[in-house]
């Protein structure tokens, strides 16, 4: 029976024109075929900077997780839990970021343009000022930034169209699309995060002697070299506090030069403290007052501290303001130096707008405004200058903090006017009837150059506090540019109390993630069904094989009539046609005797028809298969 259903499958594709070898061999065929999905559109590895996770104070910030493993989405699609939300940076808000914690999003994923200097401004307002809500709010979606390439590009807007397809369809399209599409599966190389232990907070400080006695008063002035942003390794910080590094370091390079000279050896001591930890509510500056105040017989620090200055974002804006926690007492240094300053703004850059902001400490809060007012608390004289007006202004803690937010002139001109008024003061300028015009400092001396190239050096690296170890490049380089200039430079270290500690870092802030192409899930169960309909449709042919047979005999036999049919219609003569049938006349007794086939008219002529169709007793006859031939 298997051997006539062969011949008869046979039969039906001879009949159709379409040879078995063509469907066995056709799958096989197309495969070698189509053409190869390339490597880049099959996966992409791409480098991602995980949001900032710290401790302070006992309190957590940030994402607390650095595990990835999910299927991308942009947020225009209705289901995002556990899903990897794709964003843009120039489509980014709050309330988007908002609806994908919401919704249990597996991760977060947030493009930046390779050219930051590029982005609209009113793009950069808007994430600045939604930067610190996402450090404040603490989640356990990982939340990962990324720069923008044609490959990365290309994910997003596949993955969107997917997204917009889903929202916009019915249900049938929807789940077909869901079925037959491609998606992106993101995995992350990384491990889970967990806590650096033993981290130090460096600081570099040196000094200036002065000229006379011991007990000569002491000018310190302070500057933090760390960047800090929602992303420690896309943190810059360019202006905040960059710029302020800048004129520290230009700062003693010039002072340097004057304490060279016997004639120009001002009797004041100079302390240069670049400080870290500074965005950490200043935990550097912190322990360095402990310990020169708390644990040291001898410092500069005890004897006769004339004024601290403090400096921290001063490469933007024409304002100069000079924030303080108390207004200085006329015929203080302190208050000396404030006119200096408002002098030398108002006669040599008369397009600087000078102020002083007078705001009191909130020990409530816990973050202190300024650096300032670290050394405030413990009574000291100081105050910090800036081109800001408000210690709020999210520049100070932003991402999009670059280099070419930082103007040069501007930067260099803030120079001038710190230097022209601090020399002042330092040799009294003004009682000896120094016009107020005169620039002590030549343009050949501080030149525009020299700052540009310190700013670039800044600007190359992040410098977030997690990121600068105390064997980094960074450290190490700044510690030779001070002792050119400086005597006793030094570094000193901040570590965390274990028990107690004020500040914990984590690791995992840079990772490699991996976009693997890939069907989704409900396309396996799709293929599973399909397998099973196929299984079930073998099984039911095998089982009932008999019935199978028959039909496939009946449309056998019927293409062969069609077949016969067509040529007969293609202008051939009509052969005449003769009709041939079998019989079997039974007998009682002797059981059936099969005739031989003989036409209609042989039938007539020997009177067999006749007996045949009137079926006399004791004969019975029956043609199971008609034979025809043409």
């Amino acid at each position: 029976m298997l051997e006539e259903a062969g011949e008869v499958l046979e039969n039906m594709l001879k009949a159709s024109c379409l040879p078995l070898s063509f469907i066995v061999f056709l799958p096989a065929v197309l495969l070698l075929v189509a053409p190869p999905l390339p490597a880049a559109d099959a996966a992409h590895e791409f480098t991602v900077y995980r949001m900032q996770q710290y401790d302070l104070q006992g309190q957590a910030y940030g994402t607390r997780n650095a595990v990835l493993n999910t299927e991308a989405r942009t947020v225009e699609a209705d289901v995002l839990s556990r899903r990897c939300v794709m964003m843009r940076l120039v489509d980014f808000s709050y309330e988007q970021y908002q609806k994908a914690l919401r919704q249990s999003a597996g991760a977060v994923v947030i493009i930046l343009p390779r050219a930051m200097a590029a982005v609209p401004q009113d793009v950069i307002r808007q994430f600045m000022e939604i930067e610190p809500e996402m450090l404040a709010m603490e989640t356990i979606v990982p939340v990962y930034f990324a720069v923008e390439d044609e490959a990365l590009l290309s994910i997003y807007e596949q993955t969107q169209a997917a997204s917009a397809s889903q929202g916009s369809a019915s249900a049938a399209e929807v789940l077909l699309h869901t079925a037959t599409a491609n998606g992106f599966q993101m995995v992350t190389s990384g491990a889970q995060s967990k806590a650096v232990s033993d981290w130090l907070i460096t600081s570099v400080e040196g000094r200036l002697t002065g000229l006379g006695g011991e007990d000569l008063p002491t000018i310190v002035i302070v500057a933090h070299y760390d960047s800090f942003g929602v992303a420690p390794w896309l943190s810059h910080g360019a202006d905040s506090n960059g710029s302020g590094i800048s004129v520290l370091l230009e700062l003693a390079r010039l002072f340097s030069r004057l304490y060279t000279y016997k004639r120009t050896h001002a009797g004041y001591n100079l302390l240069f403290f670049a400080s870290g930890g500074g965005k950490f509510n200043y935990q550097g500056t912190k322990r360095w007052l402990e310990d020169n105040l708390d644990h040291t017989d001898s410092s500069l620090l005890q004897d006769n501290v004339a004024f601290v200055l403090c400096l921290d974002t001063l490469g933007r804006g024409n304002g100069l303001h000079l924030h303080v926690s108390k207004p200085p007492k006329e015929g203080t240094l302190q208050y000396a130096f404030l006119r200096e300053l408002e002098m030398v703004a108002a006669s040599q850059f008369p397009e600087v707008r000078f102020s002083m902001v007078h705001k009191k400490i909130n020990l409530a809060e816990d973050m202190l405004a300024w650096e300032h007012e670290r050394f405030a608390i413990r009574r000291l004289p100081a105050f910090t200058v800036s081109h800001l007006e408000s210690h709020r202004d999210g520049l100070r803690n932003s991402i999009m903090d670059v280099r070419s937010r930082v103007d040069s002139k501007t930067l260099t001109r803030n120079t001038r006017i710190i230097a022209e008024a601090l020399t002042r003061v330092i040799y009294n300028l003004t009682k000896k009837g120094t016009p107020a015009d005169l620039q002590v400092f030549t343009e050949q001396m501080i030149q525009q150059e020299q700052i540009d190239s310190v700013m670039d050096w800044l600007t190359n690296q992040p410098r977030a506090a997690q990121l600068v170890d105390k064997d980094s490049t960074f450290l190490n380089t700044l510690e030779y540019y001070l002792s050119r200039y400086l005597k006793d430079v030094r570094q000193h270290h901040v570590k965390a109390d274990k028990r107690d500690p004020e500040f914990v870092f984590y690791d995992q802030l840079k990772q490699e993630m991996n976009a693997y192409r890939v069907k989704p899930a409900i396309f396996d169960l799709l293929l599973a069904l399909c397998i099973g309909a196929y299984l079930g449709v073998a099984y039911f042919a095998v089982q009932h094989f008999g019935l199978l047979y028959k039909t496939v005999q009946r449309i056998s036999l019927k293409m062969k009539q069609q077949g016969s049919l067509s040529l007969r219609h293609r202008g051939r003569r009509r052969p005449k046609r003769s009709w041939h049938f079998c019989f079997q006349i039974a007998e009682p007794r002797q059981g059936a005797l099969e005739l031989p086939c003989v036409s209609e008219r042989g039938l007539r002529a020997s009177g067999w028809a006749q007996k045949a169709f009137l079926q006399p007793s004791g004969l019975s006859y029956h043609s199971p298969r008609p034979c025809l031939s043409f």
